[in-house]
């Protein structure tokens, strides 16, 4: 459901939408829509959004926000992330709450997944 001023949607830049769609599903289940050769849409993650065909990336060393997944098993998540052609960026470290680590999709976005143990 839409609510007035919040949070609805969000976007990121992909050079292979199909790598992005691959990797994604198969990580975390997160399930896509076609709308044509330069935009897929994503459900099923927490916050819905898309891809749209870029040659740009998202990282956190260029001022982009940082997207953060959770995650129950957070060394099953990572080795998921390496399986697929992820890279980790940032090992895995401690803060207030938890821990998480950083990776790069094979499209070169960053984004973090954490735990709370």
């Amino acid at each position: 459901m839409n609510q007035n001023e919040k949070i609805n949607y969000i976007e990121f830049p992909a050079k292979n939408l199909e790598l992005a769609k691959h990797f994604f599903t198969t990580v975390f289940d997160w399930h896509f829509t076609d709308y044509g050769p330069e935009y897929i849409t994503f459900t099923h993650a927490g916050l819905e959004g898309g891809f749209y065909k870029a040659e740009l990336t998202s990282s956190t060393e260029n001022g982009s926000a940082l997207v953060i997944i959770y995650s129950d098993d957070l060394l099953a998540t990572e080795s998921k992330i390496k399986a697929e052609g992820g890279l980790i960026i940032k090992p895995t470290f401690d803060f207030p709450g938890g821990r998480r680590f950083h990776f790069s999709d094979p499209n070169g976005n960053e984004l973090a997944v954490w735990s709370e143990c």
